[in-house]
């Protein structure tokens, strides 16, 4: 039951009535009045629960993009039903339009559309179908809320994807137009082509150059069916807000840039999350079914708030590869990083792989250092200074073990990634 806003303003007309008549039971007798016919109308209402409500929508949508939840909402019975349908969602699901008028006569059906932008990556689950029924005076009515469960799984938003074209032009110029040192005899040879100042000299074939009196060198096409394998961090580290947005979900752009660039490029991709265990492994797959996978595998991720065990990601690295291969680890590399074991387990695995350790840059952190306005200014820049130099002593400890470090911020650390990743396939270092 519910009391509509024409009967709290004759409820309300009380306090006038008492101050012209100064009588009490003149108020008494307007109030029961109005209490009365309220519930009369109550009983004329038709009950909402003979209503019969279902709810469709798309099972996945990126962040950020819009969908549309449709509700059904169905008449049995053989009066008219007025009154008001909510199609209840999370707050994160940033639902417009979710209040409907209803105006269904008997034995009739009617769709509502509600628009959704999720703001955040994961499961948004709705929430009930409240059908609110006006009665025939318009005083008050009946209201319901019907159960009507439905998920949306939100994609991470893949911004990062912009850069893909041009690290895929880049791709394209190594892979058979331009001369790169190649890891091993096994690689294609393409072409020959003139010399330009910059070429390795050990590219250049002097059969060819002799028959046409000029120097010519053989280009390569880049060994493919490498192996990467992408370490995503799902510790505590991983909760940490980096500008506007957790850690890892930046994490999560570099890895769908990364794997959608290996993947074009020929290279067998398999990711890992993983904190104490692994949470979820992507493998096997490959072009869009491999990033369909992958999208919809970590979107639900969520960081633990747990020291990630680096023991065992570099056993379940082991267990996962037999030949040399990428690992990129998206973790942080703060000083509080190395403290929990990462070099210690890392330092192994850069012996046998070519591993990178991806960190991003906490953009509040670069802007305190320059801030000297007040005393309290002077302190936090003093502060963010001294972490700054302990990144970078740990940046060059990594360094020193034989491990590349790749640092950014939120919107750099993805296309940063995916050039070292290019540098070294040029290199022959895959």
């Amino acid at each position: 039951m519910f009391i509509s806003w024409p009967s709290v303003a004759l409820l309300a007309c009380a306090v006038p009535l008492a101050i012209v008549t100064a009588r009490p039971e003149t108020v008494w007798a307007w109030l029961v009045l109005v209490l009365v016919a309220a519930t009369v109308d109550v009983a004329l209402t038709p009950s909402p629960r003979k209503l019969a409500a279902r709810r469709t929508l798309e099972g996945s949508v990126r962040r950020l993009e819009e969908t549309t939840s449709t509700i059904f909402v169905v008449n049995p019975t053989r009066r008219h039903v007025r009154g008001l349908v909510r199609d209840a969602w999370q707050p994160s699901a940033e639902s417009t339009g979710e209040r409907h008028e209803l105006d269904l006569p008997p034995g009739e059906m009617r769709r509502m559309r509600t628009r959704l932008a999720p703001s955040r990556r994961g499961d948004i689950h709705a929430g009930p179908v409240v059908v609110r029924v006006n009665g025939p005076l318009h005083l008050a009515g009946r209201q319901l809320s019907i159960p009507v469960p439905a998920t949306l799984r939100v994609l991470p938003e893949f911004a990062s994807r912009r850069h893909l074209p041009s690290r895929l032009a880049r791709l394209r110029e190594l892979d058979g137009r331009s001369a790169v040192r190649v890891r091993g005899a096994g690689s294609e040879f393409d072409s020959l082509r003139e010399y330009v100042i910059g070429d390795d000299v050990r590219s250049i074939d002097w059969r060819a150059s002799a028959r046409r009196s000029d120097v010519v060198v053989r280009t390569w096409r880049p060994e493919r069916d490498r192996r990467v394998l992408i370490l995503v961090d799902t510790s505590r580290h991983a909760a940490a807000r980096v500008g506007d947005q957790p850690r890892i979900d930046t994490s999560i752009e570099a890895t769908l840039l990364l794997a959608a660039l290996a993947s074009k490029a020929g290279d067998r991709v398999e990711v890992i999350a993983f904190d104490r265990t692994a949470r979820t492994r992507v493998r096997g797959l490959s072009g869009p079914a491999m990033m369909a996978a992958l999208a919809n595998q970590l979107a639900p991720l969520e960081p633990r708030l747990v020291e990630a065990d680096w023991t065992a990601a570099a056993s379940i690295v082991d267990q996962a590869l037999g030949q040399r291969a990428l690992v990129a680890v998206l973790t942080s590399i703060d000083p509080a990083a190395i403290e929990s074991g990462m070099l210690r387990a890392l330092r192994p695995l850069a012996r046998k792989h070519q591993v990178v350790v991806a960190s991003v840059d906490d953009p509040d952190v670069l802007a305190m250092m320059s801030l000297r306005k007040d005393v309290l200014d002077v302190y936090g820049a003093a502060a963010a200074t001294r972490f700054d130099l302990e990144r970078k002593g740990v940046s060059e400890r990594l360094r020193k073990s034989g491990i590349d470090v790749v640092s950014g911020g939120p919107e750099e650390i993805a296309p940063r990634l995916a050039d070292r990743y290019l540098e070294l396939k040029a290199a022959g270092r895959l």
